[in-house]
């Protein structure tokens, strides 16, 4: 037992069930005993995340962590991260995220040493050296383009070397791709009335029972009419009504009550998170095809749809694969694609950047800062969202939905600063409560201590102050007679021990007969 004790304490273990049990609850998870068959796959993931997180492990490995959980969860895990002994390896497109937790950059397999800012920062000095030399590549090539025009004999070695050279600079240049690429769509016009929602107000049964009559309100009363060229992105912890609430805008799911009033030239696309193909055994092209052969761009060009697939990475053989092979996220991008080729003024995209490369959600954000219809976005990437949303809606657990103007990042930190505040008010309540409870408790025993003062002793009281006083001469009589014995010279050390031993034990009781004679004694006499 003694060794069993060690080890529990040696490896901190005596808290473990308490940290596993606190975890889960800040991934949302309060029900212990519920069985993983009944939980959803995001919470399925939660659980799979918390599980690494306990873990007695020195390397954590973490393949898109952020998927699945709210910017409040967001928030603890990259607290989380930051402050473990653990070393972390991990693949996210979460930038904020890469930012605040990572101080290593892989690309491929080269190392930026840094954060995301001083990767981008690396990155474009990187850029600004390759263009230098493109430019000096070019003026060389003016030089020598010159000097072949000539037609000079390339039978001598130096001739020859120089006429490879010139070469390997014209495949260079040739070769080199623009990464950088822009999406804009020609826009689609709006109507004066676009989409407005009247008392809009939506329930649940509590505890997900059927049979249950308690409900839980997601959507309160909640009232909007959207303008021209906004851009909303609507903020809330999991389980606050995100999902429900761009359904009801979208016609997917009907309100308790309210009503919802679309423009005639309102044309709503909806990006949901699991999207569905009706028929795999198409080609990618095939499936874009559907939507539209061309489509024309904001400068008057037009793209095939063979050309703007490429544009989302779809090179090569891969537009002729049939979607049943391509990849969960080459599934979503694909989709994306089709959504926007559709050419929709209002669009409603609910977490469209998981599965993303960074690439393709450049891509995005690109395409979404330019567009001039209205967007409706919820996402847990706090870049994403500062990049193309400069209004919020906030919905609250009990299904109040309020409004903030300015990024995400602004409103997660004025939350923070708010959180703060509100603990210390809490802290200061707590501590107030505490001073004005011992002062109400010193109050009641000063006013007892005046009572007493102005009372009669009782009959019972009278006999146990008149034996208190026997028992006090007693007592200390038997204390003088233990000192004497004590430094008499006692020889016998077991004597000398029960003496000492009886003289302390002797000591706190003559002290509580003392006190309670005090409190008698102040006591009138019966």
């Amino acid at each position: 037992l003694d060794l069993l004790t060690q080890e529990m304490t040696d490896k901190d273990l005596w808290n473990y069930e308490n940290d596993v049990r606190s975890i889960l609850h800040i991934l949302g998870i309060a029900d212990m005993s519920g069985q993983m068959k009944s939980l959803s796959g995001g919470m399925l993931k939660k659980v799979a995340l918390a599980q690494v997180l306990v873990e007695d492990s020195q390397l954590l490995l973490l393949d898109e962590p952020t998927n699945h959980l709210d910017i409040t969860t967001i928030g603890w895990l990259e607290e989380y991260l930051r402050n473990t002994d653990k070393s972390v390896l991990m693949v996210t497109h979460d930038r904020y995220f890469l930012d605040t937790v990572c101080n290593n950059i892989y690309e491929r397999i080269k190392l930026y040493q840094g954060n995301y800012s001083t990767y981008l920062e690396k990155k474009e000095i990187e850029a600004e050296i390759e263009a230098n030399t493109d430019r000096r590549i070019e003026s060389v090539l003016r030089t020598e383009r010159d000097w072949l025009m000539r037609g000079p004999c390339a039978r001598g070695t130096k001739a020859r070397a120089r006429v490879d050279n010139i070469h390997r600079m014209i495949n260079r240049e040739k070769f080199q791709k623009e990464k950088g690429f822009s999406f804009e769509v020609a826009g689609r016009r709006l109507g004066g009335k676009i989409l407005e929602l009247e008392h809009i107000s939506k329930n649940y049964p509590k505890g997900n029972s059927v049979s249950t009559k308690e409900v839980t309100p997601v959507l309160d009363n909640f009232s909007y009419v959207f303008n021209k060229g906004e851009k909303i992105g609507i903020f809330g912890d999991n389980g606050t009504g995100k999902s429900t609430l761009l359904n009801i805008i979208t016609g997917n799911l009907s309100p308790d009550s309210g009503t919802i009033v679309k423009g005639e030239n309102t044309v709503i696309a909806y990006y949901n998170q699991n999207p569905t193909f009706e028929n795999t055994n198409l080609t990618v092209l095939e499936y874009i095809k559907e939507a539209a052969e061309v489509i024309l761009m904001n400068n008057g060009k037009t793209l095939s749809a063979s050309q703007l697939l490429e544009q989302f990475g779809f090179e090569g053989k891969i537009q002729y694969s049939t979607v049943s092979t391509l990849s969960g996220g080459e599934r979503k991008r694909l989709y994306l694609v089709r959504l926007l080729m559709n050419n929709p003024n209002f669009l409603v995209l609910d977490e469209p950047t998981n599965d993303f490369d960074i690439f393709t959600m450049s891509i995005l954000e690109s395409f979404l800062e330019g567009y001039k219809g209205c967007l409706l976005v919820v996402s847990h990437d706090r870049y994403f969202m500062d990049k193309v949303a400069d209004t919020l809606f906030i919905l609250e657990n009990d299904g109040s939905v309020s409004g903030y103007v300015g990024k995400c990042s602004q409103y997660i930190e004025e939350r923070k600063e708010q959180q703060i505040e509100e603990k210390r008010a809490e802290d200061k309540k707590k501590a107030d409560r505490e001073a004005e409870k011992q002062k109400n408790a010193s109050g009641a025993r000063a006013q007892e201590k005046e009572q007493d003062l102005e009372r009669k002793r009782t009959f019972k009281e009278q006999k146990e102050f008149e034996k208190i006083e026997e028992e006090i001469f007693e007592m200390e009589s038997r204390k003088e007679e233990l000192e004497s014995l004590l430094a008499g010279g006692e020889k016998d050390r077991t004597k000398l021990a029960n003496h000492g031993k009886e003289y302390n034990e002797l000591q706190p009781l003559l002290e509580n007969k003392y006190s309670r004679w005090e409190e008698l004694g102040l006591l009138k006499d019966f």
